[in-house]
């Protein structure tokens, strides 16, 4: 009973703008071919990740608050933008990133038994928080070869099969 979860990084804004301009829409659309499909997607509450899911062409079940900041102390421990591997040292210190994490964990393995067999879900998010949650679902992991922090729009997919977490690949744009 397999199934998969892709976390994503929304795509790019001006900043300090909310919204996607169209040239994000276009990367989250270019994303998007080839995508899915998804029994379910889920993004932060915060307009950017929501509008980079309907640009990839993909409608949102939900929104969810804990996926659109980590909070001050997380950003203290383990400030943004760090390597994969950084985010997974600091959560096995177990310390307000740990617990962000594993409150992220949590979250994706409801998902993922929520899920019909052979299901996938899609979720997007933001920088810091999509690789606490990669690592918070696999903390014993080796992300040294993962390199620095996700891109607009790059992600990991994660696979639950058995009742856990038993792989991560990471999904880069080239």
């Amino acid at each position: 009973m397999r199934k998969l979860i892709e976390i994503r990084r929304h795509s790019m804004r001006a900043i300090p703008g909310a919204h996607l301009t169209q040239e994000d829409v276009a990367l989250a659309r270019r994303t998007g071919e080839g995508m899915g499909p998804f029994q379910y997607v889920i993004t932060s509450t915060l307009s950017r990740a929501f509008e980079t899911a309907l640009a990839m062409g993909f409608a949102v079940d939900a929104q969810n608050e804990l996926m659109s900041s980590p909070g001050d102390d997380v950003e203290r421990e383990v400030p943004y933008p760090q390597t994969f591997a950084a985010y997974a040292a600091a959560i096995r210190k177990g310390r307000a990133a740990a617990q962000y994490a594993l409150r992220l964990a949590d979250l994706y393995r409801e998902l993922a038994t929520s899920l019909p067999d052979q299901g996938t879900a899609l979720v997007i998010n933001h920088g810091g928080i999509l690789e606490l949650g990669v690592a918070g679902c696999l903390p014993e992991r080796n992300y040294l070869s993962w390199g620095g922090a996700t891109g607009y729009c790059e992600g990991a997919r994660l696979t639950w099969e058995d009742g856990e977490f038993v792989e991560a690949e990471l999904l880069r744009i080239r």
